[in-house]
């Protein structure tokens, strides 16, 4: 673990940053790769099966903003491409009813699938996958007296992506299940529609990436951060000390049992610099960022696991450098 003193930063004055460096990070010396392992790390701050939040520790910014691009716009998930509407006689017109379909996110693993040929009119159940939509709002006959209440009222008079049908083609259903394959969730609505309204609709879903479409990106969204850092260079006590608790994120700066405030935990301060509004205390704090240590919080549709996310992100970089080098080779 690198010493307080190595690590690179930059300090936020008032009105101007210092040390900012010209090179964004990738100065032109000599990759060494022992000293790069030395002091890389990743670590996991917290993970579900939505959402993670981690360090990348010891590395370029290029880097790091090569990673959340490659997360954004080319790690692949399956989506709706093309609907077929038969019939639609609800209030959303056919380009925008399509439009909200594409957008719903697809349990669909899409290392099973292949990308579709550009010159392909018709799928295969290696890179295709097949719904329909079929729902008709009518009147609730045994509606009770007295009730204004759409749910009382009328029977399919709200339509969630619940009612997307799955229809494997050739071999799928012996590969794949309903369940592993549908929308991620089941509670999307979709439209809302009176008695006479219907849907009648053929869904046809494809592998794609984010780069060609946003319903392709398998993150809501993908960010990082430079780690912040504050230190404190005199005590600050009394009425200074809840003055600067307030210029900062909550949690970030405490008072102890003396009155003493104390940094608790700077990582989550939003930079903001306050406290340089106070002639009384902007003398008792240095606020700076760590220049290679990056905060990633990467969100997933659903889809799949943020850390699948993450390694798929990098993997994609590895093919890419490793096709760059075939391509020198042979020049």
């Amino acid at each position: 673990m690198p010493k307080l003193e190595d690590k690179p930063r930059v300090i936020l004055e008032e009105f101007r940053v210092k040390n900012a460096p010209d090179d964004y990070g990738m100065a032109d010396e000599k990759w060494n790769f022992k000293k790069f392992v030395k002091k890389f790390r990743i670590v996991i701050v917290r993970m579900d099966n939505s959402e993670m939040e981690f360090d990348l520790i010891g590395i370029q910014p290029a880097f790091a903003n090569a990673f959340r691009r490659l997360m954004l716009s080319e790690v692949p998930s399956m989506a709706i491409e093309k609907v077929m509407i038969k019939n639609n006689t609800s209030i959303i017109q056919d380009e925008v009813l399509a439009h909200r379909l594409g957008l719903i996110p697809l349990k669909a693993d899409p290392k099973l699938f292949e990308y579709r040929a550009e010159d392909s009119t018709d799928g295969t159940e290696f890179d295709t996958l097949e719904f329909t939509l079929k729902i008709k709002c009518s009147a609730n006959k045994s509606q009770p007296k007295d009730s204004f209440r759409a749910e009382d009222l009328y029977e399919n008079h709200s339509v969630y992506s619940s009612s997307i049908k799955w229809h494997p083609i050739g071999n799928q259903a012996s590969v794949h299940k309903e369940t592993e394959v549908g929308p991620v969730h089941s509670d999307i609505l979709i439209s809302k529609m009176r008695p006479g309204h219907e849907l009648d609709l053929h869904l046809v879903a494809v592998k794609g990436i984010g780069k060609d479409h946003a319903k392709f990106s398998p993150v809501a969204t993908a960010s990082y951060r430079l780690l912040p850092e504050i230190t404190l260079t005199r005590e600050v006590t009394g009425g200074e000390a809840t003055l600067l608790q307030s210029c900062f994120s909550p949690c970030v700066i405490g008072i102890d049992s003396d009155g003493r405030a104390f940094v608790r935990d700077a990582r989550y301060d939003s930079c903001s610099r306050n406290v340089y509004r106070y002639d009384s205390i902007k003398d008792a704090v240095v606020l700076s960022r760590i220049r290679n240590h990056f905060i990633f919080n990467v969100e997933s549709v659903g889809a799949m696991l943020p850390s699948v996310i993450f390694v798929e992100a990098v993997k994609i970089l590895r093919d890419k450098c490793k096709s760059l080098l075939d391509d020198l080779n042979n020049f």
